[in-house]
């Protein structure tokens, strides 16, 4: 996998800063723009960084749930800000010590398995964090959010989800870093949003039993000064190594019109899943 992430230019657009005024549907609509742009080889491949003030971001199954409302209610009530993603998986969180990291690759160029999409992206995590790269295992972490196949951990301690979406011939592989602050806390909101979402009631679908102590950041698991600052520095110096030319670039005017496409479609479906029920 390492030969995919050595390409001849690296497109690199950081917004771990800009985003965090934003709604993270926004960087879901960017993230589809750079699939078709990339997927139609418009763009080179794209590495984006994004963080976001506190949110939650539920899956379509979380949107189910038959307390929903009350469970967002109580999100709202701790600060956090409920959306629906266009996509699978279950709830996440978003805040200022989340870093935000999407690789996004043309089918065109190199055909890609889910696996191998997967794949990518722990290859790039352990060449990010060099001194605990024979330490990050990839399975799933039973007790944490968002629980999957290749959720990243070390010494049992789930720090990262990656989730994939597919459009257009591109691929965008997604991971969210828990680098600063508290993995258990996050946690235990997530744990709470279920509890009331459920009210004990049995549900056709299995939603995770959360067990807080088996989450953890990256502060908490290599270095206590880590932060999302430096962690964007050093994936900053990485491409440098993966690349003969790296274009630090934000959409220009005629990205910007396909990405008000997207970021319509996109408020537009998460404002029918929100209508109350």
């Amino acid at each position: 996998m390492k030969s995919i992430l050595q390409q001849p230019i690296w497109r690199y657009y950081d917004q771990s800063i800009s985003a965090q005024q934003r709604s993270p549907l926004e960087s879901f609509a960017t993230d589809d723009t750079l699939c078709q742009l990339v997927g139609q080889l418009i763009s080179p491949p794209t590495i984006r960084t994004w963080v976001h003030k506190a949110s939650v971001v539920l899956g379509i199954q979380d949107h189910r749930l038959p307390y929903v409302q009350q469970g967002m209610d109580l999100l709202e009530s701790k600060g956090y800000h409920p959306i629906v993603r266009n996509s699978g998986g279950l709830a996440v969180v978003l805040d200022k010590g989340v870093l935000n990291i999407s690789i996004v690759l043309s089918e065109q160029v190199e055909a890609l398995s889910i696996n191998d999409g997967y794949d990518v992206m722990v290859e790039l995590i352990k060449q990010l964090f060099p001194e605990v790269a024979d330490k990050i295992e990839a399975y799933e972490i039973v007790g944490s959010y968002c629980p999957g196949s290749y959720d990243l951990s070390i010494a049992g301690k789930k720090f990262a989800g990656i989730s994939q979406r597919r459009l257009r011939q591109g691929v965008a592989v997604q991971i969210y870093l828990c680098i600063e602050g508290s993995g258990s806390q996050r946690a235990a909101l997530i744990r709470d949003f279920y509890r009331e979402s459920l009210q004990g009631e049995q549900t056709k679908f299995a939603y995770p039993e959360i067990v807080p102590e088996v989450m953890a950041s990256l502060a908490e698991l290599v270095h206590p000064e880590l932060t999302v600052e430096s962690v964007v520095t050093r994936l900053q110096q990485l491409l440098h190594h993966l690349a003969n030319e790296v274009h630090p670039q934000s959409f220009h005017e005629k990205e910007l019109t396909l990405y008000g496409f997207y970021l319509q479609r996109i408020f537009e479906r998460n404002a029918k899943m929100l209508e109350r029920k």
